[in-house]
C-alpha cells in the first residue's frame, strides 16, 4: 500500500521556497540585524530566513519582541543569574522572599514528617 502515491508536494505558502525548521545559535548583534533586514524587507520573513539560515518561526518571534518589548527583549537570558552587586533593590527582596518561603516549605514538610513518626511510634496510623 502506498501512502502518497510517491507524489511531490509543494510545500504551501512559501512559493515552493525550502524553510529551515530547525534554527541556529545566534547572537545579540545577528538578531538586531535580521529583524533590521526583514523589517526593511516589509516583514518578509520567509526571505529573511531563508538569507540568515534560521526558520521562520523564530524570525516571526523576534520580530513580535521587538515590536512589543523593544530591542532589549532579544537578549537571550536563559541560565543566567545576575550578581548580587548588578541587582537592583526589588530583585535583591525577591530573591531573598524566594529564598526565605522556600525555608518555610522545608521547615513544613520536616514538621508533617516528625508528626507522622510520632504517630507511628504511638501506633496509631
Amino acid at each position: 500500500m502506498k501512502y502518497n502515491s510517491h507524489n511531490k508536494f509543494k510545500t504551501s505558502g512559501t512559493g515552493g521556497i525550502h524553510i529551515m525548521t530547525k534554527g541556529r545559535a545566534t547572537t545579540y548583534k545577528e538578531r538586531i540585524q535580521i529583524i533590521k533586514y526583514c523589517i526593511e524587507n516589509e516583514n518578509n520573513y520567509a526571505e529573511t530566513a531563508e538569507k540568515y539560515k534560521v526558520s521562520y518561526q523564530q524570525v516571526y518571534s523576534w520580530i513580535n519582541k521587538y515590536q512589543t518589548q523593544g530591542i532589549e527583549a532579544l537578549q537571550d537570558g536563559r541560565g543566567k543569574r545576575k550578581k548580587e552587586s548588578e541587582m537592583s533593590e526589588l530583585e535583591k527582596l525577591q530573591a531573598k522572599n524566594k529564598l526565605l518561603e522556600a525555608e518555610n516549605r522545608r521547615q513544613q514538610m520536616e514538621i508533617e514528617f516528625l508528626k507522622k513518626l510520632e504517630e507511628i511510634e504511638r501506633g496509631r496510623f
